[in-house]
């Protein structure tokens, strides 16, 4: 019988650190933990609601001189879209909280960090703490799986094979400085009656290792045929 653990948690305290940084009494431990999904459940939704109907954005392939066209209009399935995670840091009377993006657009534009923490401030209803949002873009964002679940997602919802989506995912990685990446997809592939999983791995992935950086992601793509799933394991570096 396989024991599968998620190997951002088995890796805590050694290449993986928390996302949340603060001390609680036991008695107010829980309504931290919702404080903190409602910050950032509320900083994706403001990212989908504001992003441009029309605004493109363009990725370029290293392997080809291809340019493929990555439309920002998603449903409400993506709602995080480049989003690799949110830092919440909180002090006696200052919540800071960091944005890692890698394609900070909509974030960059003015005005619009004053919005977002005023809607923040509404949603949390903090009285005595003052909210400090900033934003920091990924270095390698191809090196993130969540930006690289996205780009596979946008790829099937325009009907492209999850095989070519898969492999040109994969061959964006070439960018970033990585030792092995591992793609699996389950579901109706293909608008087939019958659901199944298919793997796609390229390089090392020692996954029971550690003291190796893993970086993982889970992504649900809604289709016409149903919802699609998929994992990304990125191996890093080997500490």
């Amino acid at each position: 019988m396989g024991q599968k653990i998620n190997p951002l948690g088995f890796r805590l305290g050694t290449t993986q650190k928390h996302h949340s940084f603060w001390f609680a009494q036991p008695k107010n431990y829980s309504e931290g933990l919702q404080e903190d999904k409602k910050i950032r459940n509320c900083i994706k939704n403001y990212i989908q609601k504001n992003r441009k109907k029309g605004s493109n954005r363009k990725i370029e392939s290293d392997s080809s001189s291809e340019v493929i066209t990555h439309n920002r209009k998603m449903d409400s399935g993506s709602s995080s879209e480049v989003i690799t995670h949110i830092e919440i840091q909180k002090e006696i009377d200052t919540i800071h909280v960091i944005i890692h993006i890698g394609f900070p657009n909509l974030l960059k534009k003015k005005g619009v960090i004053e919005e977002l923490e005023k809607d923040l401030q509404k949603e949390i209803n903090s009285v005595n703490q003052r909210l400090n949002i900033s934003i920091e873009k990924v270095k390698e964002p191809y090196r993130q799986p969540n930006i690289l679940a996205e780009y596979i997602a946008f790829q099937l919802k325009n009907r492209v094979s999850f095989r070519k989506a898969i492999k040109k995912a994969i061959e964006l990685t070439k960018k970033a400085d990585i030792r092995g990446v591992k793609v699996k997809i389950a579901g109706r592939l293909g608008g087939k009656e019958i659901a199944r999983a298919e793997c796609i791995k390229k390089g090392r992935l020692p996954l029971q290792t550690i003291r190796a950086k893993i970086d993982y992601c889970c992504y649900p793509i809604r289709t016409i045929y149903g919802v699609l799933g998929v994992k990304i394991w990125i191996f890093v570096d080997e500490e």
